[in-house]
């Protein structure tokens, strides 16, 4: 059993200050067997139920490259009672300040290990999320990255760039498959912010959640195994269509013809968690 605990004031605190908070442990030993065994199913085309609409997973030859699928709920169980958990949902209210929260998609990511090789195929850019979500109409969105493994620099764990989601929303920052991130560093650095790469260090089962504009990114996995973690992409209930700002794969799902404001709250989005 995972004890549950409640956000704090420290906790929002170092979340409105750095950008990121890292939990507890907020699953059990017997969820990260199972998610792991989800990225193995997923990537082999081994889906729960028909897997339609899902497209057939599509892997890069290349077995050293970044393996990433969006709306593994969709096609695996035990993503989707992960994304879904009402737990992971409440610490995301708490720490955003609102009432409830929708999925608004989720990610597996594969980080293959390189064994020391010298190599950027597998790094993950410095972005900044809402860089690739501005056909939302709410900034105040999160991701929460859960670590199926203890993650560190060595296998390619997460950096953060504490205190950048107060930046605001910076131009072309939709830089996640940018793999060459002293060019990145460079080019946002560059606005005059003050730069302070921080690691997400995890033991299995702990997530980052991180605001939606706070810039992160990921460097090389130097082990033999490689790195895997399942994320949960949250938005504010409420959380509304910014129209002909940018394209999304999850403006379809809003129907043929969607409307400025028209809210992302129908089976596509679920609703993760309510106040009483």
């Amino acid at each position: 059993m995972i004890e549950k605990i409640k956000i704090t004031q420290e906790d929002k605190a170092k979340f409105n200050r750095d950008g990121y908070w890292i939990s507890p442990k907020l699953i059990t030993d017997d969820q990260i067997e199972k998610l792991r065994a989800a990225h193995d199913r997923i990537w082999s085309g081994d889906f729960d139920g028909d897997g339609y609409p899902m497209h057939p997973v599509n892997l890069n030859p290349d077995p050293k490259r970044l393996r990433k699928q969006d709306n593994g709920w969709w096609i695996n169980n035990d993503v989707r009672n992960t994304v879904t958990d009402p737990y992971i949902g409440e610490l995301a209210a708490d720490l955003l300040e609102v009432d409830s929260i929708r999925l608004w998609h989720d990610q597996m990511i594969y980080k293959p290990g390189l064994g020391g090789e010298v190599s950027n195929v597998g790094n993950v850019g410095w972005h900044q999320d809402f860089g690739y979500w501005q056909c939302s109409d709410n900034m105040n969105m999160m991701t929460v990255w859960i670590a199926l493994q203890d993650t560190d620099l060595t296998n390619g764990g997460m950096m953060t760039i504490l205190g950048s989601h107060k930046w605001g929303l910076i131009p072309d920052s939709n830089t996640f498959f940018d793999q060459n991130l002293d060019i990145l560093r460079e080019k946002y650095s560059a606005e005059g912010h003050e730069w302070i790469e921080e690691p997400c260090i995890l033991k299995a089962g702990q997530a980052s959640f991180h605001h939606a504009l706070t810039f992160h990114g990921s460097g090389p996995n130097l082990t033999t195994v490689p790195r895997l973690s399942t994320v949960a992409h949250l938005m504010p209930g409420g959380t509304g269509y910014h129209a002909r700002v940018m394209n999304h794969d999850n403006v379809k799902f809003l129907g043929p013809r969607p409307v400025e404001g028209q809210k992302f709250d129908n089976d596509f989005f679920p609703l993760v968690y309510s106040r009483p």
